[in-house]
């Protein structure tokens, strides 16, 4: 079973940035792209970003355009999402997906 391990969430103040990470481990699973998702408090898990296995291709909500980017680092196993000009609205717990496989998510908080 595949298993996705989110990090570098936290707390930082609007303008600020963050850089999470999510590894990859065990069997692999079909499918094509991997990506973040977030959920914020009382609301339901929306899509970010996304980044194609084959090509790299990637996708973003139109929330986070401009400021999000998501890249691969294929030998490391390793997914990141580097944010930046963060909003109190990007709060959230953020988790990575690929296939039927979740991470357990990672906290970001952008606070004053």
């Amino acid at each position: 079973q595949l298993q996705l391990v989110e990090s570098g969430g936290g707390l930082v103040q609007p303008g600020g940035s963050l850089r999470l990470s999510c590894v990859a481990s065990g069997s692999t699973s079909e499918g094509n792209f991997i990506g973040w998702f977030r959920q914020a408090p009382g609301k339901g898990r929306e899509g970010v970003s996304c980044i194609s296995v084959s090509d790299g291709t990637t996708r973003y909500a139109d929330s986070v355009k401009g400021r999000f980017t998501i890249s691969s680092d294929n030998a490391k196993n390793t997914m990141y999402l580097q944010m930046m000009d963060l909003k109190p609205e990007d709060t959230g717990t953020y988790f990575c997906n690929f296939a039927d496989s979740w991470g357990q998510g990672t906290q970001v908080t952008v606070s004053a």
